[in-house]
Parts: structure tokens; sequence; C-alpha cells
């Protein structure tokens, strides 16, 4: 058994051990090198995915996927009761999201580098070993297969983010970080809620199945107790049998509905979703540009892994019994956050809001459950993790020069700033969704699985063009943004700015390459690792349907 994983999710953490006793002096090479190795021991995995990594047969049985580099062992049991596991596997779900997770991190801090800058070299110790942590926890939860390993990631991350956002943030930092504290734990005691309940109804159903029943893909291994593992709850027929039966009842209404609605709650929180969305826009503000870059780039992924990984395989009755509450929130989610985004006049709250129009395209993908809503969806979170920090970065690096983020203030920065103009254009391209850019796969593959999705709801076909019709909204606000901007005559006061640096370049120069890769080649960068184990996914769902 191989811990490529395991070495993976807590180099971050042996990074931030490491900053706690380095020079100070040496604080930041510490954590760049920390970033570097988990970014390049993650970039190990393309040997397996690009050879396997949606290969049907497995032990692990063709309903769910593939699993890869799986590492198990009892980590807190009573013999015959209770046990919980470190267990860790990759499939096509978690293998692109654990990438993008070492590649945002390694460049959000190069992006932390002119820490002096920014915050007058006060408490940058604390600062990179939050920043390390925080990196693990992320990555601990795209592997994490153990429903409670999978929480205490989810949690582990909460604190870290708390005081990067609260200690070295704007002026309204210490607001944004409880608000952003709130609601994540209201929708963390929510996923606890559900987690604690799925444990004892699965003991109950296995004890109804006649008190031994054979794991489906341990190679005949009988689980005589409830379980909190993700892959077991999914695919063991005496458990689906009791979570899908009408009988089955939490707090007097059929279990499946109930539960499904508690981890979706939860994970529209992170997504965010309309109208749990409302701590992203003060979050984005007032983070440092780095923190703003993960919130963005990684943090809001978790929200839609959680739907595929936990929500759709465990509970798909409730999937479908919320189909059409979904696919509205979906496209609220669109149109609300980009009629949102139009009305700013403060640079990086636009951005912000575009996450939240831009997600929705993510959860209205899923909602409809087809195969092309589901690639979509998965294409869409990829896309948005590698456009959406870029954004937030340039917004970052005009702000270190100007020192405000009035959009009306500025004007003619091309011609001021013409590396930097060209880069922003391609990032805010792919943003708006160009053809050839990333931006515009994801959203057209959700549209077309949502009309697709009309042989079996009637009312898929008016979501689908309420959606497309944020795809005008969207261009028309990045192209108003471009135009007011980066275009028109050179302003005087903004005359003698530099050009982006070679750090700053260096940062940009990755997220622009694969704006356009995964926008010209989107199988080769995403799909072929992705759509084998979404596939597999969406047929358990759906039964085959």
């Amino acid at each position: 058994m191989d811990h490529i994983l395991s070495w993976t999710v807590f180099v971050p953490a042996i990074g931030a051990l490491l900053c706690l006793f380095a020079p100070k002096r040496k604080i930041r090479g510490v954590a760049v090198i920390t970033t570097v190795v988990a970014l390049l021991l993650s970039l190990t995995l393309f040997k397996t995915f690009l050879g396997n990594g949606h290969d049907p047969s497995s032990v692990f049985g063709q309903r769910y996927g593939t699993l890869h580099h799986v590492e198990r062992a009892p980590w807190i049991e009573v013999p015959g009761k209770f046990t919980i596991e470190y267990f860790l596997g990759i499939d096509g779900l978690g293998f692109p999201l654990f990438v993008l997770t070492t590649f945002v991190s390694f460049l959000a801090c190069l992006a932390s580098w002119n820490f002096d800058h920014w915050k007058n070299n006060k408490g940058e110790r604390a600062y990179y070993i939050l920043f390390l942590l925080l990196e693990t926890g992320m990555l601990g939860v795209f592997v994490s297969l153990d429903f409670f390993l999978f929480y205490i990631f989810w949690e582990v991350m909460l604190l870290p983010m708390y005081f990067l956002i609260g200690v070295w943030g704007g002026p309204r930092k210490e607001y944004a970080a409880i608000k952003f504290f709130l609601f994540t734990l209201a929708g963390s005691v929510l996923m606890l809620v559900a987690l604690v309940a799925m444990y004892f109804y699965s003991a109950t159903a296995i004890e109804q199945a006649g008190g031994l029943v054979a794991s489906v893909y341990r190679h005949g291994v009988n689980i005589t107790h409830g379980t909190f593992d993700l892959i077991e709850l999914a695919t063991n027929p005496a458990i689906q049998a009791s979570f899908a039966s009408k009988t089955t009842l939490f707090l007097g209404y059929p279990i499946a509905p109930i539960m499904f609605m508690f981890l979706f709650i939860g994970f529209a929180i992170k997504l965010p979703s309309v109208p749990v969305h409302t701590w992203l826009p003060d979050a984005h503000v007032e983070a440092p540009t780095p923190i703003s870059m993960i919130l963005a780039g990684v943090l809001l992924k978790m929200g839609g892994y959680g739907f595929l990984r936990v929500c759709y395989p465990i509970f798909p009755e409730g999937g479908k019994y919320w189909a059409f509450t979904l696919a509205t929130v979906g496209v609220v989610s669109i149109l609300y956050g980009a009629l949102c985004a139009m009305a700013q006049s403060d640079f990086k709250k636009l951005v912000a809001y575009s996450s939240v129009s831009h997600m929705g395209y993510v959860l209205l993908g899923i909602a409809v459950m087809t195969d092309t809503g589901f690639q979509g969806a998965m294409f869409q979170m990829i896309a948005h993790g590698v456009s959406s920090p870029m954004c937030f970065f340039l917004v970052g690096v005009i702000y270190d020069r100007a020192h405000h983020r009035e959009i009306n203030r500025f004007g003619g920065l091309w011609l001021t700033m013409p590396r930097y103009g060209t880069l922003a254009t391609i990032g805010f391209f792919a943003s708006l969704g160009l053809p050839g850019m990333c931006g515009f796969i994801g959203e057209l593959w959700v549209l077309i699985g949502t009309f697709q999705a009309g042989a079996k709801y009637t009312w898929a076909y008016p979501m689908a063009i309420l959606a497309a019709s944020g795809v005008i909204l969207t261009a028309g606000y990045i192209l108003w943004l471009i135009r007011r901007v980066y275009l028109g005559k050179e302003r005087e006061e903004y005359a003698d700015y530099s050009d982006a640096d070679p750090r700053e370049t260096l940062i940009l120069i990755p997220m622009a390459a694969l704006c356009i890769a995964m926008g010209v080649l989107p199988m080769q960068t995403v799909f072929n690792y992705t759509n084998g184990t979404l596939n597999q996914v969406l047929a358990h769902v759906t039964g085959g349907q």
C-alpha cells in the first residue's frame, strides 16, 4: 500500500511545523517550498489517471467507480460496535480538485511573498502556519472516504480561514470573519446531525437485514454495525434499501429527503447558493488577495464536491425529490449573482458576486441529473477554480498600486501596464465564458444537460432558457468592466504605475495558460479524468435510467 495521499495531505502540516521553528527570514521560503512539494506530489497522480483513471473494473464495484491509492486503517474503534477509519482514496471526483488545491495554494503562497508590503511584517510566522494548515484541511476533504474523517478535515479549514480573514483582512475584517464562521458553522451543525443519523440508521438497516451484511467492495467482509464509510453507505444494498424506503423516518419524515436537505444546506453555504451566499462578498472584500484566491479557487468547490460525493450517491431519492427546488436555486443564483455583479462599483466585490453566478451553473447541472449536466458542473468547478483566483489576483495587483478598488476611478490601464492588461483580458474573458476559454465549456454543457432533462422534467426547458440569459448578463458586466478599467485614454494619475513584475507575471501566466488550454482541449485537460467516475455515479443515482 502506498501513502502518496497521506504524504500530500500532511506535507503542508509538516511545513507549518517547520515554519514554527524557522528563522524569521526563512519563513516565506519554507512555506513556498512546502507548497511546491505538495504540488509535485499531487502531480505524480497523473500517471495513475492517464492509464486507467476511469476504468470501471475494480474491487470497489462498477456501481461507483474506481478508487486509487487507497489507505485504510482503524482509527477510533470499539470492536463489534463502533469504528471510525482513516480511509483515504481518490477517483475522478477528487483527483482534479486535489491537484487544483495544490496548484492554487502554491500560487497563493507566491502571492503572499510581498507580505512586508501589505501587512508591515506583522504576524508573518502565524500567517504562514495558518495558511499551510488550511491547505492540509482542504486536501484532506477531497480524499477522505470516511464521513467522520471528512468532517474533521472540513472543520480543520474553518479556524485557519477565520483567522486569516480576521487578523490580516481589511477594515471590516472582524465582521467578515465572524460572518464566515457563523455561516459555515451553521452548515457544519446540519452536516453533523446527518453524519450521526446516517451511522445509526445504517446500523438499524444492518440489524434488520439479519445483523450480518457483506460489504459489496471489500471481498466479502461482513459488517455488523453502523458505518461512516461513504462508499459503503452509497453501495450497500441493505443500507440503500433502508434509506430509500418511505417507512424509514427521521422526525416523522422519510429519511432520504430530509437528510439530503440537511447535507445540501451545509454544502450550499460553501458553494455558495442564494440565499446562503451573503458571507461570500464580505469575506472576499476583506480577505487579503492570497486568501481570496483560495476562497474562490478551492473552498467554493467543496460545496459541489459534497453534492457529488455525499448527497446524491447516498440519498439519490432525495436528489429526485428536491430536483425542481435545487434547479430553481441554481438559476436564481445565476441571475441574482450576475445582476449584483453588474451593480458593483468595487472591483473585488464584482468578482465576488460573479462567483455566486458561476457556481449557480454547478448546482443547476447537478440538479438536473443528466450525464452532460454532471460533466458540465464538474468542468465548471475546475474552470472557475482557475479563472476566479486569477481575477482576484488581478484585482490585488492593481490595488497594491492604487490602494483603492473603485472601478470608475480607473481607465486606460492597458496602455499604462500592457503586460498586466493582456493577462487581465485573458482572465476576464475566461470568466466571461468566451469560446476557446475555460468558462465556455462548463456553462455550455450545463445548458445542454438542462435541455436534455426536459425529457423527464417539464420545468427543465424554462430553467435552461433562464440560465442561458445569465450568459448575456455575464458578458454585459465583464465587457463593461474591461471598458471602464483597461480601455480608454491613459490617466495621468496612473501613468507612472509599473507593469506586472516577474513574481506577479509568474503567478498569472500558469493560470492564463490553463484558461486557454481547458477551453481548447477540454477532453485532454478535464473530461478524460472525470467523466468515467461521473457517469458511474450518475448511473448509481438514477438506477441506470
